[in-house]
């Protein structure tokens, strides 16, 4: 969809040390009765993001986001339907003590049937199927990038008519769940 730019925010940032990084990742989307859901996984620190991590040595985008994609969520290559003609990305920076971190996310589409996600506890505790009103209400304002992405994987699954009801604002009980450690 874009091409890789130079983050808006980075002549503020580049006194400290920096560290650019590219991790890969998928918007995955399944159809429901009630329309399009979209999956968020959930960190600590009340952050909603999609299934994404670094690359391995040697690896490449799709591999490294089809491998992520696993690990964070069990979903397997073999239960998707990976959308020809989608990639998006995702800028942001953050701070990790003194170093500051330049994240370029490389985003695919994918749909899938599985409805359980299997959640690694070490990196989320928790995972919804939001409907897009739904999803850019939970990512909410800090997160443009996220929600520019929603955005865009939605406009693309509407111009290729995909979803029927899928901006049907209701969101039923079920649909999100956290993963509760004691």
């Amino acid at each position: 969809m874009t091409a890789p730019q130079r983050h808006p925010n980075q002549n503020q940032h580049e006194k400290l040390p920096t560290k650019k990084q590219v991790v890969a990742g998928f918007v995955v989307y399944r159809r429901t009765s009630e329309g399009v859901k979209f999956l968020l996984l959930y960190r600590r620190g009340n952050y909603w993001n999609f299934p994404k991590g670094h690359f391995e040595p040697g690896e490449g985008t799709m591999d490294a986001a089809l491998r992520e994609l696993e690990e964070e969520t069990g979903i397997k290559k073999s239960e998707l339907r990976i959308v020809p003609n989608f990639r998006s990305y995702e800028r942001y920076y953050f701070k990790i003590g003194n170093q500051g971190i330049y994240d370029t996310v490389v985003l695919f589409l994918a749909e899938t049937h599985k409805a359980d996600v299997r959640i690694e506890p070490r990196e989320h505790s928790g995972f919804g199927w939001f409907s897009y009103h739904d999803a850019m209400s939970v990512v909410g304002k800090k997160y443009g990038g996220t929600k520019k992405v929603l955005k865009q994987a939605d406009d693309f699954l509407r111009a290729h008519h995909v979803g029927g009801q899928a901006r049907s604002r209701r969101h039923h009980a079920g649909e999100h769940r956290h993963a509760h450690r004691t």
